[in-house]
């Protein structure tokens, strides 16, 4: 490719799209049979979880893993150079052992666990991955194609660098076919940016792995069960016969569910509910295979594809969870991801892709997208407002949110809001870590427009809802405004919320003393600075508080005698908690060792190997950065004992590091690096330590925390 495609970023977005549609259609039946699913369910045709009593958005490895491990072209400085052994670090930034992203059924069981407690263990990638490591079977699993979309998002019209990139990426965990499978789906989805039938698309796929790989001899095999065939039901079948599970060992092989994304492909003729119903109604692995179809569907007919059958977009709501170690995160939608992934591709081409409304948080400026915006269902609320992207009624944009309004009048409201902070189980063996995304202290803004046509004014205040008392949610306002017909406002709210009360959902909160039908325009909401936040237990109870920090060492509780009781029984511990949207700021806390060979306070944390940390260890105090490797800053004796409570202090400015110890600064230095923002953490060396006191606060208010 020349130059990027004029509709790049679109196009990113719907695969996205198809990406996390497969899988929420796949997932709840998911492992089942083909013969299972025909006589339970009958064909797949839209989301069937309902029948089943499950969730429809989830968390879910392939979505996890496929944007959280293609960070490592952006942590790493995005560039062609980027190499295996760097992809594997990414993992060991972003998994939390037995928690994030992976299936963790153990070593030789899960080719992605035994490939993590390789890259654990010190061998890197490619070894972590390889059959000579770890057997032909182990290695040759589903996983290495089910993540592997988003090599093919960054590389445009460029199927060689996917196929290339994806081999890489792979080989983290994966080797043999699993590779080749891999490679043929990111060059599938790359080359999809510009060739939409699938028959030329698998002719450019296929020319780029040996002709004498069993993964190639698989899809000249379905190609031509294909020609002979007129109904997917008899191809499949040979499938079955050629290339089912009962060939192959291990739990889920690359194989016959490599088949099964290829016989879709052909049967959808590029449509993208007929490629739903083939993948899923096949059965086996249905929300990995679903996943990869819809990723290419979606890239190769855009949005117009996936609007083209019934409505697969609006109960997915652009929602999606991406649980991982860098916290801050894991509450995404489908616009925000595409513009990162679509920031890697236009950074691999030299250049740069323009922020949307000067960088809004949710800007709603891709065709239809909602960014996770639900009307609230509470009974003075139900059936009052409905929402649409529509064109217009935006300052620096094409695009807005409309609130459509139907009988607004006293005793209703229209409230709309979007969740910040989840409240969503375990599910499929996957857990939830997640940080709040919005904290007190942050600065909320939002502009909204009137609609000229409306008969009368219009009241509205933003809100948050946070949890209380037996975690309850409660709602705390900002002020009131009105909007007069044809009016627009920028509202700014500075976010208040009780220590200990994690903020869970942000919103818009609209009445009318006359009743009211028409319509107020969401052009942009967001929210930036350093939270002013103290993360104390509450006064009442609840398990909330505790769940806005993440877990990533041996224990953690509460206890009478700590906030926060921390335990790690080798190596290195973190308790996590904040975002990447943290830039300047000071965090403080009191620690007591119990037994410890360190503790200290982390800022900047992007991650379990990224960050920077103030801490107290064997007789010394130190700054460090850690970068997938530690570098000691600065360090000088600091005589400290057990059982002695020491009020760290760590502020980062712009690369201005401040280091302190009960008040006295022990440390000041510049520092230049790429870890410029990120959320907090508590570290704790093989011992016990009690935390309390733990704070954050906008550097200009230091004095406060000290």
């Amino acid at each position: 490719m020349a130059t990027i495609p004029n509709d790049y970023f679109e196009r990113v977005y719907a695969g996205v799209l198809g990406k996390i549609i497969g899988v929420y259609v796949g997932r709840p039946f998911e492992g089942w049979t083909h013969d299972r699913i025909l006589t339970e369910l009958g064909e797949i045709q839209f989301y069937v979880h309902e029948h089943l009593n499950k969730p429809l958005i989830v968390i879910d490895d392939d979505i996890s893993g496929t944007f959280a491990f293609l960070r490592a072209m952006p942590d790493h400085g995005v560039g062609l150079e980027l190499t295996a052994e760097q992809i594997g670090q990414t993992w060991l930034d972003y998994l939390i052992e037995n928690q994030t992203i992976l299936w963790w059924g153990g070593m030789g069981m899960s080719t992605e666990h035994t490939a993590y407690l390789r890259l654990k263990a010190g061998i890197p990638a490619p070894q972590s991955g390889s059959i000579a490591l770890n057997g032909k079977v182990v290695a040759e699993q589903i996983g290495a194609q089910i993540f592997i979309d988003g090599w093919g998002l960054i590389c445009p019209g460029d199927p060689e660098r996917a196929a290339d990139l994806a081999q890489r990426a792979a080989s983290v965990s994966h080797d043999g076919e699993a590779i080749y499978g891999a490679q043929i789906v990111a060059a599938l989805v790359a080359q999809a940016f510009v060739e939409p039938d699938i028959a030329t698309l698998l002719d450019v796929a296929t020319g780029l792995i040996p002709d004498a790989s069993l993964i190639y001899r698989v899809i000249q095999d379905v190609r031509e069960w294909h020609a002979r065939y007129d109904s997917w039901y008899e191809a499949f079948q040979q499938i079955v016969m050629h290339y089912g599970y009962d060939k192959y060992g291990g739990n889920c092989h690359m194989i016959p569910n490599h088949a099964v994304v290829i016989l879709a492909l052909l049967y959808s003729e590029g449509n993208f509910g007929r490629g739903m119903t083939v993948v899923n109604t096949a059965g086996w692995d249905t929300d990995c295979n679903s996943g990869n179809v819809g990723c290419v569907l979606g890239v190769a007919h855009g949005l117009a594809g996936l609007d083209a059958g019934p409505d697969w977009r609006g109960p997915v709501a652009d929602r999606m969870y991406l649980p991982t170690a860098d916290v801050g995160q894991a509450v995404t939608d489908a616009a925000t991801e595409a513009y990162r992934v679509a920031s890697v591709g236009h950074a691999l081409w030299g250049d740069a892709l323009p922020a949307r409304k000067q960088g809004a948080r949710y800007h709603f400026e891709l065709p239809g997208s909602v960014q996770g915006w639900v009307p609230e269902d509470s009974p003075e609320c139900r059936g009052v407002v409905a929402l649409e992207n529509v064109t217009g009624h935006s300052l620096h944009g094409e695009r807005s949110l409309a609130l459509h309004l139907h009988a607004l009048a006293p005793g209703r409201r229209a409230r709309v809001q979007r969740e910040t902070f989840p409240n969503l189980a375990a599910s499929g063996g996957y857990r939830m870590v997640a940080s709040p995304t919005l904290f007190p202290g942050q600065t909320l803004r939002a502009r909204l427009v009137a609609d000229a046509e409306n008969p009368q004014d219009v009241q509205g205040r933003l809100f948050v809802k946070a949890y209380g008392a037996d975690d309850a949610l409660f709602v705390v306002h900002g002020p009131e405004f009105t909007l007069a017909p044809g009016d627009d406002i920028e509202t700014v709210w500075p976010v208040e919320a009780p220590a200990g009360c994690p903020i869970a959902w942000v919103g818009i909160d609209l009445t009318a003393v006359e009743r009211v039908d028409g319509a107020v325009y969401l052009d942009w909401l967001t929210w930036g600075g350093a939270p002013h936040v103290r993360l104390d237990a509450p006064p009442h109870a609840g398990h909330r508080w505790l769940d806005a920090w993440t877990q990533a060492c041996s224990a953690a509780c509460t206890h009478p005698e700590d906030t926060y009781r921390l335990i790690q029984n080798e190596g290195r511990g973190l308790w996590l908690q904040g975002t990447r949207d943290w830039h300047d700021y000071t965090v403080t806390a009191r620690l007591t060792a119990n037994l410890a060979r360190s503790m200290g306070v982390a800022a900047r944390v992007q991650g379990l190997h990224r960050y920077y940390a103030l801490e107290l260890a064997n007789g010394v105090a130190r700054l460090v950065r850690e970068r997938y490797g530690r570098t000691v800053l600065a360090e000088r004796p600091y005589d400290w004992s057990l059982y002695q409570p020491y009020r760290l202090a760590l502020t980062v400015q712009g690369q201005r590091l401040i280091g302190s110890v009960n008040g006295q600064e022990l440390f000041e230095l510049n520092d230049a690096s790429d870890l410029t923002s990120g959320g907090i953490a508590i570290l704790i060396e093989e011992g016990r330590i009690g935390c309390e006191d733990v704070a954050v606060q906008p550097v200009a208010a230091r004095q406060v925390a000290e």
